[in-house]
Parts: structure tokens; sequence; C-alpha cells
């Protein structure tokens, strides 16, 4: 640790780059995306340079993508969403039943209903947080519970088939532009309207100020309750999103849709440099910490890595983030109280 103290100017250009790359915690993933893919590739040329390699590869992470997105905007005010897996389940479920209940109904608008039915989930989660001052890790589980009962009760052992949807909503999980999957093209379009928002608007940068200090931002007139309200509002509409993605994916949809998709969304904005605790991170590692552990999960059986292993690594890089989250912010305070002593 004692290292990672030293003054930047003592520092070697090598010492440098690799403090810069810590700093920059969207780089040092990245970095890591593609060392796991070179790897991957070099023993499976396929996993990349064949159609379905290269589609799957982008595609399979646009679920948890939206998602992420989502949780991160929660996060980063010092909360947390464990509904949205639920929360997906049930959109995916409606979408098939809006196609069967009104044939002949406009992609684009089962696409906006999905949006709004999430949105609406959100609601609930996001009045009782805010009105009832009650810890959103307590009222989320409550609500994941609730909304997983919910669809069990609506669906039972029933199941949307392909032949439920309309072939040009099926057509979407493997359309390309441009060589990219259209669902992947969409998760980044809401990634650049999310990414703005955080970093350009005057709500976005509150949101952090919460997140660093809820009480602080509470008496410098911050509205704090509406700011966290919006936020679930957000997280419920992405994960509605991704539940209309998932319908249009794989083409089906059950009771059990969407579980454990919460803890991967959790993990995936860990990973991403976001700090559990609020107050720090980007949409956008958020964003590569999802294609991260997609891909690791793909590419860990092609490497000849064991089950049990590949659940270690994730486990490894979720602690492996937590610690370096915990290491800079010693850095930051040490640089802190040197500036202080220095003037």
């Amino acid at each position: 640790m004692t290292e990672l103290l030293v003054q930047p100017s003592r520092l070697s250009p090598v010492q440098r780059a690799v403090t810069g790359v810590l700093r920059s915690r969207e780089i040092a993933i990245a970095v890591v995306l593609v060392v796991v893919v070179v790897a991957t590739t070099l023993k499976s040329s396929s996993f990349v340079f064949s159609h379905d390699g290269w589609r799957d590869l982008l595609l399979s992470p646009s679920l948890l993508f939206l998602v992420a997105i989502g949780e991160m905007v929660v996060i980063v005010t010092r909360n947390v969403d464990l509904s949205v897996g639920s929360t997906l389940g049930l959109s995916a479920y409606l979408t098939g039943r809006v196609f069967i209940d009104h044939p002949g109904i406009p992609v684009l608008a089962v696409f906006l209903i999905g949006l709004a039915f999430g949105a609406a989930l959100g609601v609930v989660n996001g009045l009782i947080v805010t009105l009832f001052n009650v810890p959103s890790l307590v009222i989320t589980l409550g609500t994941m519970y609730a909304y997983r009962g919910a669809l069990v009760h609506w669906a039972g052992s029933k199941q949307i088939y392909a032949s439920n949807l309309p072939d040009s909503f099926q057509n979407l999980g493997t359309q390309q532009i441009l060589g990219i999957p259209v669902l992947t093209l969409l998760g980044i379009v809401v990634l650049v309207l999310v990414g703005y928002y955080l970093w350009n608007a005057r709500g976005g940068r509150e949101l952090y100020a919460i997140g660093s200090d809820p009480e602080a931002a509470e008496l410098f007139g911050l509205p704090v309750r509406r700011r966290v309200f919006g936020a679930f509002v957000l997280c419920g509409a992405l994960a509605g999103l991704a539940g209309v993605v998932q319908a249009a994916r794989y083409s089906t949809a059950t009771s059990a849709t969407g579980q454990g998709m919460e803890l991967e969304a959790v993990a995936a904005v860990v990973i991403g440099g976001v700090a559990i605790f609020g107050g720090s991170g980007s949409v956008y590692g958020a964003a590569i910490g999802a294609f991260l552990l997609i891909t690791i999960n793909a590419a860990l059986p092609i490497l000849g890595i064991g089950e049990f292993w590949q659940n270690a690594v994730v486990g490894i890089l979720i602690l492996g983030s937590i610690c370096l989250d915990r290491l800079l912010a010693l850095r930051r305070a040490h640089r802190l109280i040197e500036s202080r002593g220095e003037s």
C-alpha cells in the first residue's frame, strides 16, 4: 500500500501508467475484457471470428447491459434495487400476453408498454423508500418476492412460445446494422442518454451528491427524495425494457424468467467500479462490467476452466473491485491530509 501512496512525481513512467489505469476504472475493466476475449479467441477462433460468435459476443450481454445501467443509477444514490429480475420477468411475460391478446399491435408500442410497466413497478419501490424512509435493501427484497409471486400466479405453468410472437418482433433478436445487433445498439443508445444525463444535467450531478452524503445534500437543499424516487423509476423502466428485449432475444417467457438477474446486475455495477456505498462511478463502467461478466461466463468453459472456478473468478472480481475502491479511497484521504499539512 505504501508504494501506491508515493507522490506521482517520484513514480517511474511505467508506475504512472499503471496508476493512471487504476484511476480510470473503466479503462482497467475494458483491458481485462480485451484480455479475456483475446485469450479465448486464441484458444478457439470461432469465439469471435464467426458470424454467430461475433453476434453472440455483442448480443448476449444486452439484457444485463440494460439492467446494470438502471441499477447503477440507484446504487450511486446509496440505494439498491433487488426487484429488477422480477420486474424483467413480469415485463417479458407481459410482452407475450400483449401480442397474444392484441394481434397486429406495433412492435414499438410493445416496447413502450414494457418501458411504462417497468416504470410503474419502479414507482412502487421509489414511493415506499422515499415516503417511509425505509432502507431500499429491505423494500426491494420484499417487492422482489412480491413481483415474482405475481408472475408465478399470472403465468402458472404456462409459457410464451415463439409461435405466440410475430416474426417482425422475433427478428429483432438476430437483426444487425453494420454488423452490430439491433438489440445491442438499443442498449448503447440508452447508455449514451443516461451517461449524458448523469454527467451533464443538474439532476444527474445531484444524484452523485446525494450518494456522497445524503444528510449534507438534504441540508444543502437538494431535492433528495425526488431524485431518489426518479432513480428507482428509471431503474424499473430499464428493467421493463430489458424484459421486452428478453422476449425478443429468446422468443419465450416463463414464471422463472429473470431469476437471479438482480444479483448479476449488482455484481456488474460493482465490478464496473461503481462504489457500493454510492457517490462515485460511471454508467459506462457498469456497462463494461456487464459485458465482462457475461463474456467471462462464456469464455471460461472454452478455456477449460471448471464450473467451480467460473463462479470463483466472478467472486474474486467482485472482492477485488471492492478492495480497490477502498484502497483508492485511502489514497485520496492520504493526499488530502498531505495537502492540508502543506497549506
